[in-house]
């Protein structure tokens, strides 16, 4: 009987394919990538795709998840700068129209007469709201209110476009706009805030800071960290000494503590907290990597390029830091999950990213107070949202490790 031939695969192969197999750490990696495309196409994907998504609609404040309304666009009066698809794309786009929520609308004429949102009873049941009226021009037009008000001859409206140029447009085509363009449906799918926000929307975007902060985070704490570690660890003596003696004050100083100094040294800017947070946790790397050098530069292979004459940057770049790689990707995936969790604790307590940027943290700190007065949703969507990005970072690292270790 034939043998199965042996498949042979390369250490990284080999990795590779037992990560895989650790379940665990695939749902860790499924939910990453969709976090990561998610902050990519954030304003595509949002249901407001205004910048921060910070569309408020008071007259819809604490709504609960699943809430649908009749909404009437009302052309804005004011001119929006062209924007290319990146700045919309990682901006967003002003809105042009204000956002009006009605029980029912109608156009009749010249006039668009409506029932004003005003609130739903007990039952779940409409409000009957109050009555207001526009006129069509309103409603449908960019308007330089500083010169004569439009006209109607007829069927045709005459008016003054928001660029000050003389128009005209037919109010039968006006009624029709606003029919099947303005007057919309939506579905707030988890809701809005107390400022009448789309919590999705929100939600989405929060994504971005917390990808956003981890990255960088991660980034300065590897630079210092691997920098640090690999000096001290390789030329041991003097050196070793001074960098440990500032690692263990580092390392004395409480995390949060640490932070917050930073932070109020620096200013409260979105840069300022990554930057923070990345200089607080480059203290484990360098820990790490120093015993990881210090096993290594004594073996045959590092000895034997320090006898060809190799410059010590070169020994620690070439031959020393690509053996080590794996405890330090394990510690990364770490110190992003613990990064998130900073960030969100700083903007919970008012250090970290300032309203309206959405944040997880500052959306726990807006909504917090409503966790035990009947809108516990507007807490627990950002709190579940960050356990479930800390949690995939941690099985992702967790399955890292066990994939790394050659034994």
């Amino acid at each position: 009987m034939a043998t199965q031939p042996t498949i042979s695969r390369s250490p990284g192969q080999q990795a590779w394919y037992r990560l895989r197999r650790n379940k665990p750490a695939v749902f860790g990696m499924v939910i990453i990538t969709l976090a990561i495309l998610m902050a990519i196409f954030a304003y595509p994907l949002a249901p407001d795709a205004t910048p921060n998504a910070d569309d408020q609609i008071p007259e819809l404040a604490l709504q609960n998840p699943g809430f649908q309304i009749q909404l009437l666009r009302i052309r804005k009066d004011q001119k929006l700068p062209e924007r290319s698809w990146w700045t919309k794309l990682w901006q967003g786009t002003p809105s042009p129209w204000k956002l009006v929520p009605v029980n029912q609308v109608k156009v009749e004429g010249n006039l668009v007469e409506a029932e004003v949102f005003r609130g739903v009873d007990p039952d779940g049941q409409l409000i009957p709201g109050l009555p207001r009226r526009w006129s069509v021009a309103e409603v449908a037009l960019a308007l330089d209110n500083t010169q004569d008000p439009p006209r109607m001859e007829g069927n045709q409206l005459f008016y003054r476009s928001i660029e000050g140029q003389a128009a005209q447009a037919s109010l039968t085509e006006l009624q029709q706009q606003i029919q099947q363009q303005q007057i919309i449906a939506r579905t707030f799918w988890l809701g809005t805030d107390r400022y009448g926000r789309c919590m999705l929307s929100r939600l989405i975007l929060g994504v971005r800071i917390s990808l956003l902060v981890g990255l960088i985070a991660v980034g300065i704490s590897l630079t210092i960290g691997i920098l640090l570690g690999a000096l001290a660890g390789y030329f041991g003596g003097r050196v070793d000494d001074l960098i440990m003696l500032l690692i263990n004050t580092v390392w004395s100083i409480p995390t949060l503590l640490l932070v917050f100094a930073i932070v109020l040294a620096l200013g409260r800017g979105v840069e300022n907290i990554f930057l923070a947070v990345g200089l607080t946790m480059w203290v484990e790397v360098a820990r790490i990597v120093r015993g990881q050098v210090m096993a290594l530069k004594d073996t045959q292979y590092v000895e034997a390029a320090q006898s060809m004459g190799f410059s010590h940057w070169r020994i620690i770049r070439r031959h020393i830091l690509p053996n080590i790689l794996g405890p330090v990707m394990v510690v990364a995936a770490a110190n992003f999950a613990t990064a998130i969790l900073v960030e969100a604790g700083l903007s919970y307590l008012g250090f970290g990213i300032q309203p309206p940027t959405p944040s997880w943290g500052n959306m726990l700190n807006e909504n917090y107070g409503l966790a035990i007065g009947g809108q516990p949703f507007l807490a627990l969507i950002p709190a579940l949202a960050i356990m479930l990005m800390v949690l995939a970072f941690n099985l992702l690292g967790n399955g890292l490790r066990d994939a790394l270790d050659v034994r």
